[in-house]
């Protein structure tokens, strides 16, 4: 079993380190000291479980186990926090143990067996249908191994193109695997559709204008050209201006 070992503090993952020692079959493969650090190293190493403190600095670990449960292979997750107040949220996002610190030994082999257990009879999974109790900051575009994180508040548009979504964005463009349906669910106060393959961020639109063959088109702030408007999100849009 890989194991990804994710604490902003040194202390706590040279203790998992040591507990791990004792257990058969483990092989840690990275060490990292916050959800950004955590994300990079899983992607490059694909782990079969990720011990995940949730108070980090950035990217806490409830993201970043919203942004695991899209990774392929999925692994597991089991958080390891000193405050047992995150419990829910933890299960919300599918963790398969949760470990309150000072993580006694038995409980830790304990999880490693509800892990062992999960791996060996798990299916494909299926995406949850349960909300994330908090919307992510930042989206995550897989580029050769590796991965982007782009903060949400940096993205311009989300543009659809057959089943990727370009995340149109103040330091360039990528491409993320999410519907933009499933986006504007999870971040429409943020986003609002102009045509039925794209939503602008709110804040982006300058102005509405009809270009030379009639249609409408929105002007963005940093925007390179005009973007068009479908006719059935013309009032819509409007009207969303009316209140910026």
């Amino acid at each position: 079993m890989k194991v990804v070992i994710a604490d902003d503090e040194p202390l706590a993952r040279e203790r998992l380190r040591g507990l791990l020692a004792d257990i058969k079959g483990v092989e840690i493969v990275a060490d990292a000291a916050d959800g950004h650090e955590a994300l990079h190293a899983c992607a490059t190493h694909h782990p079969d479980l990720v011990l995940l403190d949730i108070a980090m600095p950035g990217i806490d670990g409830l993201e970043a186990a919203r942004h695991l449960a899209a990774f392929e292979p999925r692994p597991a997750v089991v958080f390891c926090t000193a405050y047992d107040a995150h419990a829910l949220s933890a299960f919300e996002a599918e963790a398969i143990d949760y470990l309150v610190k000072p993580v006694r030994p038995e409980r830790l082999a304990a999880a490693i067996d509800r892990v062992r257990t999960f791996a060996a009879g798990r299916v494909q999974a299926t995406t949850s249908t349960t909300a994330p109790t908090q919307r992510r900051t930042h989206l995550c575009a897989r580029l050769r191994g590796s991965l982007r994180l782009i903060p949400v508040e940096d993205v311009h548009y989300l543009h659809a193109e057959e089943k990727y979504v370009i995340v149109h964005h103040a330091r360039g463009e990528d491409l993320i695997e999410e519907s933009l349906k499933s986006l504007e669910e999870e971040f429409g106060e943020r986003f609002v559709r102009i045509h039925r393959n794209c939503l602008v961020a709110r804040h982006e639109i300058i102005e509405l204008k009809r270009s030379a063959d009639g249609h409408v088109q929105a002007v963005l702030r940093h925007g390179k050209q005009p973007l068009e408007v479908s006719r059935r999100c013309v009032a819509g849009l409007r009207d969303t201006l009316k209140h910026l």
